[in-house]
């Protein structure tokens, strides 16, 4: 199979996927409530709510209403939130920063402890060290995450006094992207959502990354190749750790897009103004029109993660191309 036949496969499923989701976020906006009741007071006439429903064409037939919600949220466009009272595309672009920002982070910090602690679990079993690390794994899956977090802010928000509790802190504006990374006050803010955060995810990794590595150690090319006589740090780092990182990329990825719909219960516990608190606030209000557009947007930084993830295993691993192009 060529890489274009495999790209517009791949398209062809995310379109799938996403009209699913706009197909679930639609039914918010039908059944969740009446609109018009969110619309306008509850001294509003008969004869005013029925023009307001006629010019929102909420008496459209469903297929009609539907394909008017898919052509406005590839504009994203999702209408006014009943809380409030303005555009929902501003409220995202303004709480979009915030939360990317903590998620790259997290994810960054996942990446740079977790593999390096992976690999060194997988070299060095019976060391110490690698029991620890095999212990602080196991607390980081074992505790939820809110648990973490609150930990976090009773020993250096309240005891030690050295990080701030709650909030994003002071944030540069670079156009319409704002963030907390020029600023000291930003950065303290930072780092307790974002290991709060990156912790279930680093621990993973480095389950996964020792896994892997045990498994690729024990292969025939990494028997020949140390019966070669070449030296254990070229097999350990251009041979084992190589072949290790190709199904850690499918799960990376994968876990960036969790991190940033999972995001809501760390931004709940230390009130990050990003978009898991925006839906958090949402729920509570039933504001339909922010919950549908979360839920879209979610799906679609699933859907391009994914297909990016697919890509890039499509290009660093050869026997899938070799599988696919035996299959046809």
């Amino acid at each position: 199979m060529s890489l274009l036949s495999f790209v517009l496969r791949r398209l062809l499923q995310s379109i799938v996927v996403m009209l699913t989701v706009a197909l679930v976020a639609f039914g918010l906006f039908r059944y969740v409530g009446d609109p018009i009741n969110n619309l306008v007071g509850q001294d509003t006439s008969l004869e005013d709510r029925a023009r307001l429903r006629q010019e929102l064409g909420l008496d459209d037939p469903i297929a009609t209403q539907f394909a008017r919600f898919v052509a406005d949220a590839a504009r994203a466009e999702f209408g006014y939130s009943y809380q409030h009272r303005r555009p929902v595309s501003e409220l995202i672009a303004e709480r979009l920063p915030a939360t990317l920002e903590l998620s790259f982070v997290s994810a960054l910090l996942a990446l740079v402890i977790g593999i390096p602690m992976g690999v060194y679990t997988a070299l060095r079993r019976d060391g110490w060290l690698s029991r620890s690390f095999m212990t602080l794994s196991l607390i980081g899956i074992s505790l939820p995450t809110f648990l973490i977090g609150i930990l976090l802010i009773l020993l250096f928000g309240v005891v030690l006094r050295w990080l701030p509790t709650f909030g994003r802190g002071e944030v540069v504006a670079l156009g319409w992207w704002t963030t907390g990374l020029l600023s000291s006050s930003g950065l303290k803010s930072l780092i307790m959502p974002a290991i709060t955060l990156a912790l279930f995810q680093m621990t993973l990794i480095m389950r996964l990354v020792r896994a892997e590595m045990l498994e690729v150690l024990r292969t025939d090319f990494v028997k020949f190749g140390r019966a070669r006589g070449l030296p254990d740090r070229y097999v350990h780092f251009r041979i084992a750790l190589k072949n290790t990182l190709v199904p850690v990329i499918t799960i990376t990825g994968l876990q960036l897009g969790s991190i940033i719909a999972f995001a809501i219960i760390t931004e709940s516990v230390f009130q990050w103004p990003g978009m898991g608190l925006m839906f958090i606030q949402a729920i509570g209000n039933v504001d339909i029109p922010v919950m549908a557009a979360y839920l879209v947007l979610i799906a679609l930084f699933f859907v391009v993660i994914n297909l990016i993830v697919d890509l890039l295993y499509f290009v660093v691993d050869p026997r899938l191309r070799a599988e696919r192009a035996g299959a046809h």
